[in-house]
């Protein structure tokens, strides 16, 4: 392969995975310390990239030369972006969050594709009662963090406003973006284990905030139904059709997914995995995002729609939710 043609594919591949209004010369003169007129020469063909800039290119945007240079290997780039920050603060956690939902939400053509385990991150941040509550366990039992080892959760001492105004917004974006998810009955089942566990051993300040933290999860739960009834995305309190924005909802009631979310931006695929509870890497190889999807529509394909039509199996997988959700109440 000539090295012009592998230049092509480098810079076909960064216009596929820039949002649409960046600007590719903008954007590698920035980059590459060069100015626009040198770019034009480098998108043209009249000069080759250098293996610096190369270098340059592929760490800023996660590009694997084995995908361009089609080596039959079975590495697979991801790119992991907390994996320099470590530890990751929660409002950070929160923000990239937003922020990919804001890129995502920025393409023209978009959909998302959810195989979840457990409820999608900006539902628990619907109502505040759950928000706080799932932001401190994060805090106290998954990050340790020396400022909650000892303390006990309060609804008055822990709200958490700011987060919660973070999940909100990232609510109303995911509301712009047509999506499909895939759930099972499982899938608040780690929240009512936290919630278990912290009633057991005395986590909670008193059992007044653990039954409206219950009831707050029984109002996401019962808003995410009305939207699967009307099959279209809306915010609490709004008009069901504010958005015009459809959301496909599909119950399996034999397999698990593993948190992952499959995104098609303007025709080029990509897959979000998430790892250590919290957080996420992600591809845009060609190979693993075609197993994906192929695997996706396997699994959506043995399942039962319940948004739009479907409601007897709809009412039946909320009813058994929320039954499991009220026996935890003292």
């Amino acid at each position: 392969m000539e090295p012009l043609t592998i230049q092509q594919q480098v810079f076909n591949h960064l216009k596929s995975m820039l949002a649409p209004h960046l600007s590719l010369v903008d954007e590698l003169s920035e980059l590459l310390s060069i100015s626009p007129d040198s770019v034009y020469r480098r998108l043209r063909g009249e000069k080759s990239l250098t293996l610096q800039e190369l270098k340059t290119i592929c760490e800023k945007y996660h590009i694997s030369l084995d995908q361009m240079l089609h080596l039959k290997n079975d590495a697979v780039v991801f790119q992991a972006p907390d994996i320099n920050r470590t530890p990751i603060s929660i409002n950070d956690y929160l923000l990239g969050f937003h922020d990919q939902l804001k890129s995502i939400n920025s393409f023209e053509q978009k959909q998302m594709l959810y195989l979840c385990k457990d409820l999608p991150v900006w539902y628990y941040y619907l109502f505040p009662e759950i928000a706080a509550f799932k932001t401190f366990v994060w805090l106290k039992t998954l990050m340790n963090h020396p400022d909650y080892l000892y303390k006990k959760f309060s609804l008055k001492e822990y709200s958490f406003p700011d987060c919660f105004e973070l999940g909100q917004e990232a609510n109303k974006i995911y509301n712009r973006i047509p999506s499909t998810e895939l759930w099972n009955i499982e899938i608040i089942s780690s929240t009512l284990l936290q919630i278990e566990y912290y009633r057991d051993a005395g986590i909670f300040e008193n059992i007044r905030d653990m039954n409206m933290v219950i009831d707050s999860l029984q109002l996401s739960l019962n808003h995410i139904q009305r939207q699967a009834e009307k099959g279209y995305k809306f915010m609490p309190g709004e008009n069901a059709v504010s958005t015009g924005v459809t959301i496909k909802l599909f119950m399996n009631e034999v397999l698990l997914g593993n948190n992952t979310v499959l995104v098609e931006l303007n025709g080029t695929r990509a897959s979000f995995v998430q790892y250590n509870v919290l957080n996420i890497m992600q591809t845009r190889d060609a190979r693993f995002n075609e197993i994906a999807f192929t695997n996706f529509y396997t699994l959506m394909s043995r399942s039962t729609l319940i948004s739009g039509s479907g409601e007897k199996e709809r009412s039946r997988f909320f009813s058994r939710l929320k039954e499991k959700l009220s026996a935890l109440k003292m």
